[in-house]
This record gives structure tokens, C-alpha cells and sequence, in this order.
């Protein structure tokens, strides 16, 4: 027999994340170095990127791996060390930011590295969504699974947060990202919700926008 699916607090946020690093390193292959304006755009989309990536560190630090330790002592070592590599590549990857202007060596260095980044990050996700989601699961129920991302998501400030749904909701499925704008809708003050649908508007295509529509009824 089907057993409901269980609440997962990662699957979300990791396809924005995936959407995110794509985007930009592909975006990062085909700058034009000696357009200023254009490498400008494209370091600043890199900083945003990797501002993003730290902040998901931290809010998976701060407050998965405890709800996580609390009940399945040791489970989340190893994502702890592999969390701390992420924050030193981070910072790696901010100083060679900061070499590239006019630099075609700097701009490969960086293109480089980042790719390393992304790939160990897709793997990293991978595991998260297997491994930890499996221990939460067995810890926990949804509804306080649901209360630890409530509690990330009360830790950030609103444009955080638009950072965070400008690149989740336009790549998500069509039906969780009904899910996700219908519970928005339930539970925020009518302006975000509104503001929110603004933001995704121009992201999406006349399908999904219409799938969308469709499904909140607007």
C-alpha cells in the first residue's frame, strides 16, 4: 500500500540551489572578459551566488544538524566537516572574484573552481536528501520538521528571502509550487503573497504561469 509522502525539508531549497549554481556557472563560461559592464553583472551574480551558499550553511547548521543530533547523536559529523570545506571554498572563491577584472587567467581560475564547487555541492545535496532526510524522518514527525524550516525561515530578513524565491519557485515542479504559494497565501499577509507572485511572474513561462493560475484559482 502508498504510504503519504513524508515532509522534506530539503528538496525545495535544493532545486534552487541547483538552479542558482547552474545558471551562474554557466553564465560564467561565456563572459566576455574584456566587456566591463557584462564581467561587472556576472561577479556580482557570483558574490549573490556564493552569499546564498554560505547562508544555507549556516541555516543547516544552526538549526537541522541539532533537531537532527539531538535524537541520532553523530549522524550529521561528516556533513559538518564537509560544511566547513564549503565555508573555506566560499571564501576561496570570493577572493578570486575579486582578482578578475580585465584578467582572462583570473576569470578561468575562477571558472574552475567554481565548477569543482558546484559538483561537490550537487553530490553534498544528494546525500542530504538521502541520508539526513532518512534521519529525520525516523526522529521526527512532520509537523516538527515543518517547525524547524519555520524557524529558518523566521531567521531571515525579507530580501533574503526574495533571493531565496526568486530562484526556488521558477524551478520547482508545477505542483509544489502551488503547494508552496498556496500555503504563502494562507499564512502571510496578503502583500507578500502578492509581491511574491510579482517577483515569479516574469520568471515563467505562459504554461506555468497558467498552471499556476489555474491551480490558486486567480
Amino acid at each position: 500500500m502508498d504510504t503519504a509522502p513524508r515532509h522534506d525539508i530539503y528538496a525545495f531549497i535544493h532545486k534552487g540551489l541547483r538552479a542558482f549554481m547552474s545558471h551562474t556557472l554557466v553564465r560564467l563560461g561565456r563572459v566576455d572578459v574584456n566587456d566591463r559592464a557584462e564581467l561587472a553583472e556576472v561577479s556580482e551574480e557570483v558574490r549573490a551566488l556564493l552569499a546564498l551558499c554560505r547562508d544555507h550553511v549556516h541555516s543547516e547548521n544552526t538549526f537541522v544538524h541539532p533537531a537532527i543530533a539531538a535524537r541520532s547523536a553523530g549522524r550529521t559529523a561528516a556533513f559538518e566537516r564537509e560544511h566547513a570545506g564549503h565555508e573555506r571554498e566560499i571564501d576561496a572563491l570570493e577572493a578570486l572574484v575579486a582578482e578578475l577584472p580585465g584578467s582572462a587567467a583570473a576569470l578561468r581560475r575562477l571558472y574552475l573552481a567554481l565548477s569543482v564547487f558546484v559538483a561537490e555541492n550537487f553530490e553534498h545535496m544528494q546525500r542530504e536528501e538521502t541520508e539526513l532526510n532518512a534521519a529525520l524522518w525516523a526522529t521526527h514527525t512532520d509537523d516538527e520538521i515543518r517547525a524547524v524550516e519555520a524557524r529558518i525561515v523566521a531567521s531571515h530578513q525579507p530580501e533574503e528571502m526574495q533571493v531565496v524565491l526568486r530562484w526556488m519557485l521558477p524551478h520547482l515542479a508545477p505542483e509544489e509550487r502551488a503547494q508552496m504559494l498556496g500555503g504563502m497565501r494562507a499564512a502571510a499577509p496578503a502583500p507578500v503573497f502578492e509581491g511574491t507572485l510579482a517577483l515569479i511572474r516574469p520568471l515563467l513561462g505562459g504554461r506555468d504561469w497558467r498552471k499556476l493560475a489555474s491551480a490558486l484559482g486567480l
